[in-house]
Order: structure tokens, then C-alpha cells, then sequence
């Protein structure tokens, strides 16, 4: 980031196509911003985009990128975090889901204070609560029953909302596409964090969306249980991997009801198994440490 100078901002959302109306509502509350962004991409994962540009009036530099096929939520913003990196004119890049809504107008203005004030301040998460001001626990980045209004820095982030410092990305990489749904924002924030960079939680910074379960997704319980193994493969000094992966089948047995949920969850635990799990390159002790500190020890 360069020093003593606002950050530039970009925005970048993907869509598979299914929900034109809300991504029109987010995309004109971008536009809203008192802080325009210098660039925004727009990433339609396997299927068709509209002339966004011309159908709104939007601030910056608008870039369209329709992908063949639907590679998923992390697949998906790598094209767009790609396609932002090549044109090289942007420090900090806001990705928001394409359900949500900037409630308030000063949410990209904001974020530029917070890493232009921390210059190892490598991720940014928001608080996602629905139309009524509800903010689901699972949203929460902390352990427990938290107040989803303290912030402060964590050891993850959410996926709906957030921000990156291009910064962090260049030494860390980007998302572990294969996972495809599941588990990629610890993947990364692990990563982040073992780099040596921070990870706030501003509830300040708001992304309305409406109240979901993971569960909605017909592949939820297989690639939950894979992408946990994978995770715990790649990332974990080899003595936590059996306690972190251990500690989530007794929760997985205490919390599911459906036993079809579970015969397809064990059948991804064991396909996380089995099958190549990508680069192992795991956290140092003192990151493990670091992330217990914080309050969330890398086993739950």
C-alpha cells in the first residue's frame, strides 16, 4: 500500500446469475458510497452477465468477466482477485456477496481508514445481519454466545463481507479454489495469520443479507466434512490434526439430526481422506499460540 496516501479501493462481487434484482439493489448501493471505488468486477461464475454499466450508473472502472463454467465461491473471486491484480491500480478489495446491501454510505470510506491507519492490517471482516438487524451466531467470528457488536481483531473473517490488502494477498496467495464451498476464509485467514498479518472484525462496517443455513446447499454436509480434513491437512502442525478433526466429529454427531446428513458427511470425511488435499504447508507454534490468544485455538 503506498505510504501516507488513501488506499485505492476496488469492489468485486460474483453471481451465478440467479438473483439479478439483488444484484442490481447491491450494486447501486455501491454506487452510493461517498467514496467511489476505483474499480469494480463483476464475475458471473458460469453463466451470462447484463450490461451492468449501462443499466446503472456506476462510479469507476466496470469490468464483466463471465467464466464457462461455475467454479465455485472461492473459484470465483480468484477470477476477480486476478483480474484486479493484472491491472495493478487498486490496494484494498472489498468482496461482497451478491444477496447483501451497504446499508450506510460510508462503509468504502471507512474500510480505507482502517488500512491506511495499519499497514499490517490484512483483512477486514464485516458484520452481516438481516433486515431486522439480527446477526446470526455462526456470523459471529468469536467462540461462543458473542456480541456480534464487539470487534476487535479475530482469528477469521466472513466470506459475505470483507476486505483484503492486495499487500497480503501477493505474499499469501489467493483463495484454495478446490474447496469450491466450504471452509476457504480459514483457510486463508490461517494463512494470513501465520504470515504475520491481522484480521479485524469491525461491526461497524454493515452488509445486510438476508438470514441463510449453510445447510441450503445440497452439497453442504459432503463438502463440509472433505473441505475440514483438507483444511486440517494442509494447515495444522501434524499433533493437531487428529484432535482438531476428532473434536468435529463428536460436534457433527451432537448436532445433526438427519441421518442422511450424516452418512453424506462422513462420506466426504472420507474423501477428504483419501483424496490429494493440495499443498501441506502448516502454521508455525507461534501462530497456534497467536490464534489462541485471540480466543479461538485452531482445534474448534
Amino acid at each position: 500500500m503506498r505510504d501516507r496516501e488513501a488506499p485505492r479501493i476496488a469492489v468485486a462481487v460474483v453471481t451465478m446469475g440467479n438473483r439479478p434484482a439483488e444484484v442490481d439493489a447491491l450494486l447501486e448501493s455501491v454506487a452510493k458510497q461517498d467514496l467511489a471505488p476505483t474499480r469494480i468486477v463483476i464475475v458471473g461464475n458460469g453463466c451470462p452477465l447484463p450490461d451492468f454499466a449501462q443499466r446503472l450508473s456506476l462510479p469507476g472502472e466496470v469490468t464483466l468477466l463471465e467464466l464457462d463454467e461455475n467454479l465455485g465461491c472461492p473459484g470465483g473471486r480468484n477470477a476477480a482477485l486476478e483480474s484486479l491484480r493484472e491491472f495493478g491500480d487498486v490496494d484494498v478489495i472489498v468482496e461482497l456477496d451478491d444477496d447483501g446491501l451497504l446499508v450506510d454510505a460510508d462503509v468504502l470510506r471507512r474500510v480505507g481508514e482502517l488500512f491506511a491507519a495499519d499497514p499490517r492490517l490484512g483483512i477486514v471482516g464485516f458484520r452481516i445481519a438481516d433486515e431486522h438487524g439480527e446477526t446470526q451466531q455462526r456470523h459471529v467470528p468469536r467462540v461462543g454466545a458473542s456480541d456480534p457488536m464487539r470487534g476487535g481483531y479475530v482469528t477469521g473473517f466472513l466470506g459475505g463481507g470483507h476486505a483484503f490488502c492486495t499487500a497480503m494477498l501477493d505474499e499469501i496467495g489467493h483463495w484454495p479454489a478446490a474447496f469450491f464451498f466450504a471452509h476457504e476464509e480459514t483457510d486463508l485467514a490461517w494463512r494470513a495469520a501465520d504470515a504475520g498479518w491481522r484480521i479485524l472484525y469491525a461491526p461497524e462496517l454493515l452488509l445486510q443479507h438476508p438470514k441463510t443455513s449453510p445447510a441450503r446447499h445440497a452439497i453442504y454436509y459432503r463438502v463440509n466434512a472433505r473441505n475440514r480434513v483438507w483444511l486440517a491437512r494442509r494447515r495444522l502442525p501434524l499433533p493437531l490434526i487428529p484432535v482438531h478433526l476428532g473434536i468435529w466429529v463428536l460436534l457433527t454427531l451432537l448436532r445433526t439430526r438427519s441421518r442422511a446428513g450424516l452418512r453424506a458427511w462422513f462420506g466426504g470425511f472420507l474423501e477428504g481422506v483419501r483424496e490429494p488435499a493440495g499443498e501441506r504447508r502448516p502454521m508455525r507454534w507461534r501462530t497456534v499460540w497467536r490464534l489462541s490468544r485471540l480466543g479461538r485455538p485452531p482445534v474448534i
